[in-house]
C-alpha cells in the first residue's frame, strides 16, 4: 500500500518488509547534516534513504538483495523531489563493499536481526528479517570499510541484538556516540535501541530515551516533535 508523508509518499506493496516506526524514528533521529554521500543498506521501499534526502542535500544510495524491493524503491525515488540524488541497486553489502571503491559521511541501516530463530514460509522475508546472509560481523567490517574516517553509522535493533551488535562493532573498531532507547510506552522497557557509531573515540556517550505512547495510549509529545516533519497528522 502507498504511505503518505509530508513531502514524499511510499509504495511498498511488492516490498519484503514494509514502512515500519522503527526505520521511520532512525530516518528521523540519524544525524545526516552536512553528509555528501549516505549509503542505505537493506533499502526495502527506500524509505531510511527518502528520509535523508528530504533533510540533507548528499547523494544517497540504497542496496538491497531483493529485487522487487529495489525495484519499488526506484519507484518511490524517481516520484519523490529528490530523484536525482537517489539511486538503487540490487546488491548485497558483501558485493557492493567489493566492488565499490566510494566512501561514505554516512551508513544508515534497519538490518536483519534475528540470529537462529524460526523462519517463515517466505524466503523473501527471511532474507529481510533473519540475518543468516548478513551475520554482524560482516555488517560490521563492510561499514568499516566504507566509512571515511569522520563517518557515522547509524542503525536500529531489538534491544537484545543490539547489546550483541555493539560488542561486534567495537571488535571491529567502532565507538558508540549516542544511543536512544525506545519505549512503546513511556511505563514499559524499551524493546528498540538507535545508536550511532564512528571511528574515532569520543569523550562519552550520550544516552537517552523516548516513549511512543503514554499510560493513556497518546502519542508522546516526544515522539510528535521528533517525527513531525513527516507524518501527516504532526
Amino acid at each position: 500500500m502507498a504511505f503518505r508523508f509530508k513531502q514524499f509518499s511510499v509504495e511498498d506493496t511488492a516490498c519484503t518488509m514494509k514502512v515500519g516506526t522503527d526505520s521511520v524514528l532512525l530516518g528521523a533521529w540519524t544525524a545526516v547534516n552536512g553528509s555528501s554521500k549516505i549509503l542505505d543498506i537493506g533499502t526495502g521501499c527506500g524509505i531510511l534513504a527518502l528520509m535523508a534526502a528530504q533533510r540533507s542535500s548528499a547523494g544517497i544510495i540504497g542496496i538491497d538483495i531483493d529485487a522487487a524491493s529495489v525495484k519499488a524503491a526506484h519507484g518511490n525515488f524517481s516520484r519523490s523531489p529528490w530523484s536525482g540524488r537517489l539511486t538503487a541497486f540490487n546488491l548485497s553489502l558483501q558485493d557492493f563493499c567489493t566492488k565499490n571503491p566510494l566512501q561514505f559521511d554516512h551508513i544508515l541501516t534497519n538490518p536483519p536481526f534475528f540470529v537462529n530463530s524460526l523462519k517463515a514460509p517466505l524466503p523473501s522475508r527471511n532474507r529481510a528479517r533473519h540475518n543468516d546472509e548478513l551475520p554482524f560481523p560482516e555488517l560490521a567490517e563492510c561499514c568499516q570499510q566504507l566509512l571515511k574516517l569522520e563517518g557515522k553509522l547509524s542503525l536500529v535493533l531489538p534491544v537484545k541484538e543490539a547489546e550483541l551488535f555493539l560488542e561486534i562493532a567495537r571488535e571491529n573498531g567502532f565507538y558508540l556516540n549516542r544511543t536512544l532507547e525506545i519505549r512503546p510506552y513511556t511505563h514499559r522497557p524499551a524493546n528498540r535501541m538507535l545508536m550511532e557509531f564512528g571511528k574515532k573515540p569520543d569523550t562519552e556517550t550520550t544516552t537517552d530515551w523516548l516513549g511512543i505512547r503514554g499510560e493513556e495510549n497518546y502519542y508522546t509529545l516526544e515522539y510528535r516533535k521528533l517525527t513531525k516533519d513527516f507524518y501527516l497528522d504532526f
